[in-house]
Order: C-alpha cells, then sequence, then structure tokens
C-alpha cells in the first residue's frame, strides 16, 4: 500500500499560488491525472496534472515520453512513486523548474478534458451495504440482503461505450416497463430515472489470464479513484433484471470525473475495514492484515441537484445528500480486485470498478433518489417549491468529493455533473 512521505506534507506549498488557498480540491499534495487539449481545437489530448485551477502538461516537463495514460497506469508501484516525488519538488515553492513549467500550464476553464484513460472493461459492484439493505427492504422486507451479501463481493459486467466524462448530456432511456397490475409490459420513455453516487477505481498494472491478484499484492494493481454517477432507470430496472441482472436499465450511461485521484494522495486518508458485531468475516483469500488496518478510503461525498427552473431564476444547486465512503462500502477495492480476479480473470489498465451506490445509515446519506424518496412515496421539496421523485427532463445531477482530516492537507476529487435531455 501506498505510504505517507514529503510529498503529503502539510508544509509544503507550491508556486501555483491557487493551489496554496484553502478548501482548493487541487493542492501540491494531490497531483491527480486527467486527459485535456485546449477548449476548441482538435489536438490530440494530451496528460496533465492538476494544480490548483491549472492543469500542467505532463508530457511538456519530460517526465513521460508517451501521451498514453493507459501506459503510465501500468508502470508499477516503485517508479509511481518517483514519478510523483519528481512532479511534487517541480511544483514546489523554490522549485528550478518554475520558470520552465509555468509556460507548460493551462487554465482549466481553458481546457477540454477527456475521460482520464481508455476504459476496456467495467464492472460494477455493490458494495454498498446500506443501500443494499434499503432497497432490499424496499423489494423484500423479509429479506434484504440476499444469502451471498456478506460473504463475497456482488457485481455484474457493464458498458464500457457509454462511459462519458463529467459534462455529459445523454437523452431519457425508453424500454420496456410493467406495473404489478398490468396484463402486459408498455414501451416508451423511463420514469423513474434516478442517479447513483459512486466511487470508480481504476486498475493500473493488469494481471495475465490465469493469474489471480492476492489480497496481499492487490494494491498495487490499484491506479487511483474517481467520482461516478451509474444512472439508472429504476422502472426498466425492475422489469429486466430477474433473471440476470441489469441491461438496458444501466447501459445507457455512465459519468466519471476526469480527474484520477492516485492511490498515492489518498494515502493520509485510508480508514480500517469494520464489520458489525456477528457479521462473518471475510473468507481468507479476502482477508489481509493491513486491508483490515487501511483499506478503506475516508471521502467525504455530496450530492446536487440543478433544475431548469433553479437555472432559469439563478439559484444555485442545492444539496441533495451528504455521506462517507468509508462507512459506506461493505468491501474495499482491493477485495474487488482479489475477488474478480480470483478465478483467473485478467484486468487490464484501465479497466473500471464501480463501487456500488455508496449511501450512508441516516436518510440524508442516501446515494440515490429511489432511496431518498422511499421508492417514490416522499418526494423531496427543494427550497424553490419544486418537488422531485425521480429525474425530470433539464435536471443537473451534481457529485463532489474530498477528503480532510486533522494533519493532512483536504484534497478533493473534483465533481460529475450529468444532465438529463428530453
Amino acid at each position: 500500500m501506498s505510504l505517507i512521505n514529503e510529498t503529503h506534507s502539510p508544509a509544503l506549498k507550491s508556486w501555483v499560488e491557487q493551489a496554496n488557498r484553502p478548501g482548493s480540491d487541487f493542492p501540491i499534495q494531490n497531483l491527480p491525472f486527467g486527459r485535456y487539449r485546449p477548449m476548441g481545437t482538435d489536438e490530440d489530448f494530451k496528460i496533465g496534472v492538476a494544480i490548483g485551477d491549472q492543469i500542467l502538461s505532463l508530457q511538456g516537463t519530460g517526465l513521460i515520453d508517451s501521451p498514453d495514460m493507459n501506459a503510465l497506469m501500468a508502470l508499477d508501484s516503485t517508479t509511481r512513486l518517483e514519478l510523483r516525488r519528481a512532479i511534487s519538488r517541480g511544483l514546489a515553492h523554490g522549485s528550478e523548474q518554475q520558470q520552465a513549467w509555468s509556460t507548460l500550464l493551462i487554465n482549466q476553464s481553458a481546457a477540454e478534458m477527456a475521460a482520464p484513460c481508455r476504459i476496456g472493461d467495467y464492472t460494477d459492484f455493490y458494495t454498498g451495504i446500506h443501500h443494499a439493505m434499503s432497497v432490499g427492504k424496499l423489494f423484500r422486507p423479509d429479506q434484504p440482503l440476499m444469502p451471498n451479501y456478506k460473504w463475497m463481493p456482488i457485481g455484474y459486467h457493464g458498458r464500457s461505450s457509454s462511459i462519458r466524462v463529467s459534462g455529459q448530456t445523454f437523452r431519457r432511456p425508453r424500454g420496456q416497463t410493467k406495473t404489478p397490475d398490468a396484463a402486459q409490459p408498455t414501451f416508451g420513455p423511463s420514469r423513474r430515472l434516478d442517479y447513483e453516487l459512486e466511487l470508480g477505481y481504476f486498475v493500473g498494472r493488469g494481471n495475465d489470464l490465469g493469474r489471480p491478484v492476492s489480497i496481499e499484492d492487490a494494491e498495487n494493481h490499484l491506479f487511483g479513484v474517481t467520482l461516478l454517477n451509474d444512472w439508472s432507470a429504476r422502472d426498466i430496472q425492475a422489469w429486466e433484471y430477474q433473471p440476470l441482472g441489469p441491461f438496458l436499465s444501466k447501459n445507457f450511461a455512465t459519468t466519471v470525473s476526469p480527474w484520477l485521484i492516485t492511490t498515492e494522495a489518498l494515502a493520509p486518508f485510508r480508514a480500517p475495514l469494520t464489520r458489525p458485531d456477528g457479521d462473518p468475516q471475510p473468507l481468507p483469500y479476502l482477508d489481509a492484515a493491513r486491508n483490515r488496518k487501511e483499506g478503506a478510503f475516508d471521502i467525504t461525498l455530496e450530492v446536487l441537484i440543478l433544475t431548469e427552473r433553479m437555472v432559469g431564476s439563478g439559484l444555485p444547486p442545492q444539496r441533495l445528500t451528504l455521506g462517507n465512503a468509508g462507512s459506506a462500502a461493505y468491501w474495499t477495492a482491493a477485495q474487488l480486485v482479489t475477488h474478480h480476479t480470483v478465478n483467473g480473470c485478467n484486468l487490464q489498465p484501465g479497466d473500471l470498478l464501480g463501487s456500488g451506490t455508496l449511501s450512508g445509515p441516516a436518510a440524508n446519506e442516501a446515494g440515490s433518489l429511489l432511496e431518498l424518496t422511499e421508492g417514490g412515496r416522499q418526494p423531496v421539496v427543494l427550497a424553490n417549491g419544486e418537488q422531485r421523485t425521480f429525474l425530470e427532463d433539464g435536471d443537473t445531477l451534481i457529485l463532489r468529493g474530498w477528503c480532510e482530516r486533522p494533519g493532512a492537507v483536504r484534497i478533493g476529487l473534483g465533481e460529475v455533473r450529468g444532465t438529463v435531455l428530453a
């Protein structure tokens, strides 16, 4: 696992002054990777590092010689640590690189962002136990959790081709739905469109086909974390998901942040994996002392909504929920990697593992409208008088995340925005 070193020092400051401002998502202690090009051009996308409100061209520094983010992600842990140290030293106050590197900056507002890497495969898991319990109670009051839930990470294979970066707009999905009292299904636009607040874990170094990744080695195969909105058509899902799981209800859109927050940056914000008293402990292949001690991430997660009427009235987005990933996830990212490969499945650099909806135990920590409105029975009343049971055309959903602890500099995950079109 990544260790805390000089790149995390609270005393460290950057010559990019905006990065030193309290509350900045991208101080010098963060240094996330993304792909960008100047707005309005058809240039090839380049690898950049976010610093304050700027982006540093990593290729321009000479520290890498390829624009291929997936190749960078495949580097071994030692090489990645050395790259992080070199970037940190070059951006630090008093750096000899300041004059040369200052010409390699572009303001984030002047940049077009792409998905942070080539995403070959996408697996969405179901690690949020409070979400699983809440949704289970809605549909199976006598058995909210299936018998396998506490024994292994549950997941399904998603669709990578419809994953887009923050700012994504998409048409309301259409499909078959069936109400309980109807004799047959009907076809049309989803009336129960929802968001899902998730983290995305990106694979760095892959594994060969037939060679499982042990729980002790799993962290060495993780590159970083991003915010993820796995949009869901609940009415389509309810009719289609038996017996093989979600299909058209999920594959129409998934939105991710443009920034990959590395596991190295998250080192000061690790948390222990805990199990409620009486719950089974993981089977040996999913269990390790270090994973128990610091396998989870202490990340605050926020959901906001911005409706068309709010935009027209000049109102800011309104918070729907606020929670924490560390207390929401039943399985760690390392356990997802290990379970995914235990049968010999080969992961590749850039593969994306979704955490599943990360809801907390309280109502104001729900990670979806399905939970927040109790299946649509209790509408959310917004400050301007509008009500929502599920998303309406023109609604923009915003996810934000950040880490903060005493003795460490706050770092952010940026944000994910997506808008529903008619």
